[in-house]
């Protein structure tokens, strides 16, 4: 269910028709071992006759129809990209109740840890985006007793790690206090404020930002928004920021949220020969979104991305023994 869905978003399938059978993957874990009937896998939420008789072919170990004609069409890239998607280990952007996320962060660990995730990263919003419900340092103190709380009761297989969306500010610092991020296992840094500044400001902006040692991941770059209404993306100069990147081991985000998908293509390339690492990450506000995460991966594939490059590929040891010491 989750490679034809994957194929489908290969070839621009409506992104209805690519939620449906996430949901259809969703729902055959309720489902008893060994075969199962179309109509008894159509009388599951959310399951359409497509995907009930997929579920039917699958469960009495046959390669379903429809999978072997998506296959059968897609370009020899597209394995590539379903093998990176399939050796995700983890997700650096995801958020909880905490800020402007829909679920508690336990609902949140446990879906990642149900699509095969052997980490995530909870990165709530900080204090300045008010409209996020950002945490102040005390509120972020108090998350971090609970993502423990958490971490105790999940066994050895799946860890979720503390973490942050930090604004970057106006002048390249960062929305939180120094100590505290000094804490943390994982530090996004994103702008939201002043997206149409002149290219100048938000290309030192940038740079100090991703330069500072507490900083893992640059969060959705360019800002932009391409559902809707939009919101163009915002200026800067991508060689400068993503060279900064590379010397500093600040990983750039490929945002898999359908609204976002930040960076263009364009900058992704241009990243990629900047020497920089990438992080595919959902920006999960709910636990259904964590379901984005493979059009990252196929991004990744089609510009020649491999697991080296990836660190939601990577094992936890070796995520965080990669990151700079914190001063």
């Amino acid at each position: 269910m989750r490679r034809i869905a994957f194929l489908l978003e290969w070839r621009g399938a409506s992104p209805y028709r690519v939620r449906a059978f996430h949901t259809a993957a969703d729902a055959v874990r309720y489902l008893p071992p060994g075969p199962v009937d179309a109509a008894r896998a159509a009388e599951l939420q959310g399951v359409g006759p497509v995907a009930a008789e997929v579920i039917a072919q699958a469960s009495a170990g046959a390669v379903p129809g429809y999978l072997a004609r998506l296959q059968a069409e897609a370009e020899p890239e597209a394995r590539a990209g379903w093998d990176l998607a399939a050796a995700s280990t983890g997700d650096c952007h995801l958020h909880s109740d905490w800020s402007d996320g829909d679920s508690p962060l336990e609902d949140m660990a446990d879906a990642a840890r149900a699509l095969g995730h052997r980490w995530a990263v909870l990165t709530d919003h900080s204090p300045r985006l008010t409209i996020a419900h950002g945490l102040s340092t005390e509120r972020l103190e108090s998350q971090l007793e609970a993502v423990a709380a958490v971490n105790s009761g999940m066994g050895p297989d799946f860890r979720l790690l503390t973490g942050i969306e930090c604004d970057i500010l106006e002048d390249g610092s960062l929305d939180q206090d120094e100590d505290l991020l000094g804490r943390l296992d994982i530090v996004v840094a994103s702008v939201h404020s002043k997206l149409r500044s002149e290219p100048e400001p938000m290309t030192a902006r940038l740079v100090a930002a991703v330069s500072n040692p507490h900083v893992d991941v640059l969060g959705h770059c360019t800002g932009r928004i391409v559902t809707g209404r939009g919101r163009p993306q915002s200026r800067f100069d991508a060689a400068a920021v993503f060279a900064a990147c590379a010397r500093a081991g600040t990983a750039v985000e490929i945002n898999c949220r359908p609204e976002r998908r930040d960076p263009p293509d364009d900058l992704l390339v241009q990243a990629a020969a900047a020497g920089c690492r990438f992080t595919v990450d959902t920006d999960a506000h709910a636990p259904e979104q964590l379901h984005w995460q493979s059009t990252g991966y196929a991004r990744a594939a089609r510009i020649g991305l491999g697991r080296d490059r990836l660190i939601t590929t990577w094992p936890l040891r070796r995520l965080l023994g990669s990151r700079s010491p914190r001063p």
